[in-house]
């Protein structure tokens, strides 16, 4: 087991790790952006497009936690430059692919090597902290990612409509190169290892079950909103980039200050600090709706909490999963690709069934509903609960 990092030494070594979750992040963003593009050039509907954005959540959720334990006993430098790689190998087969079913296996060979870069880039970073430095670390892991909600889709519009969708493809796997290259100057890192059986069981408590359940339903909101944000703010084209952008700078600043106060006050407080204001956020977009500023301003208030449910949430599932701690982020990682999938479904339903009004208002009693959930169950408020 490697021993924390001192602080300058740390600092760099999340940076390291940062650029792999931009990568990642900036991947998902600029294909959602450029899916028109891709049905045309592909001569497929949009739908089907969508389809590859499936693909890949279905092969992170799947993959992540099956390639934590099967690589349990490996150095991470070998995980994480060997999921980069094979994220790169698959990118490079969506930027060259003939048709359909080729771009479609390069997408799922993409959310493969993420699922082995992701959710062990949060472990190492957690292995490296000292516990009270441990939530802002993850932070800064995590801020790559969030920069990417700020780059990703001004990024995408810009060289899709300037050189089209395999263009941005391959910048994708140019960078997904360099951060391939950068895990090289990680020390190296071995996990403390467990058996299978001794994982399964560990991540089979009710402890554990309710943190990865409460990740899901913590994010649906969320989701919700962004999935339809359009329609919810009655805008099109350039609109719709500026309110995205504005969400992101938000999302980013948010995410700069959530570490520093997962670790000074628990992220028990904190997730129930981001879920009340994501509640009184989106009862503000409903209210606010016909006017585009003021509806703004709420989309910015749900922005800068976004990443109050995340990081804390990766610092409890981290110390509740022990010697299976890869194992669990893998499981966590893939509860957010849940969470975020039922949001944008929960949200279709709501705007087939209701109207696209009732989008924001359905996803403030979800938020409550999760704020429940979390404070009833949290292990740390039951110790009996933890230890069972």
């Amino acid at each position: 087991m490697i021993r924390p990092s001192s602080n300058s030494g740390l600092t760099l070594r999340l940076a390291l790790l940062a650029v792999g979750t931009f990568v990642l992040g900036m991947d998902g963003f600029v294909l959602a952006g450029l899916l028109p593009d891709v049905a045309r050039d592909l001569d497929v509907s949009v739908a089907q497009a969508g389809q590859l954005t499936t693909a890949f959540a279905v092969t992170y959720a799947i993959g992540s936690p099956v390639i934590a334990t099967a690589t349990g006993r490996l150095d991470r430098r070998i995980v994480l430059g060997a999921g980069m790689a094979v994220f790169l190998v698959g990118m490079a087969a969506q930027a060259a692919g003939p048709n359909y079913p080729v771009v479609l296996a390069g997408r799922i060979l993409s959310g493969l090597g993420a699922a082995g870069f992701q959710a062990n880039a949060f472990a190492v970073a957690g292995v490296l902290s000292p516990p009270e430095r441990r939530a802002r670390s993850l932070a800064v892991v995590g801020a790559g990612a969030s920069l990417a909600t700020v780059a990703g889709v001004p990024f995408g519009v810009l060289v899709g409509q300037q050189v089209g969708w395999r263009a941005a493809m391959w910048v994708i796997a140019g960078l997904a190169a360099v951060a391939a290259l950068l895990t090289a100057l990680l020390p190296a890192v071995r996990l403390p290892s467990a058996t299978l059986g001794e994982r399964v069981r560990l991540l089979a408590t009710p402890a554990m079950l309710f943190l990865l359940l409460g990740t899901s339903l913590q994010l649906v909101p969320q989701f919700m909103v962004i999935s339809y944000v359009a329609p919810i703010l009655g805008a099109s084209g350039s609109s719709v980039v500026v309110a995205l952008v504005v969400f992101g700078v938000a999302f980013f600043a948010g995410n700069r200050v959530v570490g520093a106060l997962a670790d000074r006050w628990g992220g028990l407080r904190v997730i129930a600090a981001g879920l009340s204001v994501t509640a009184l956020s989106t009862v503000g977009l409903w209210a606010a709706r016909p006017h585009l500023a003021a509806a703004m301003v709420a989309l910015v208030a749900l922005g800068l909490v976004g990443s109050w449910q995340v990081t804390p949430q990766q610092t409890r599932v981290f110390a509740a999963g022990g010697p299976a701690a890869t194992v669990a982020l893998g499981l966590n990682g893939s509860m957010i690709y849940v969470g975020s999938g039922v949001g944008a479904a929960l949200g279709g339903g709501v705007v087939a069934s209701a109207g696209v009004s009732w989008v924001p208002l359905v996803a403030a009693a979800v938020a409550v509903l999760a704020l429940m959930f979390t404070l009833v169950t949290a292990p740390e408020r039951q110790p009996a609960l933890a230890s069972a």
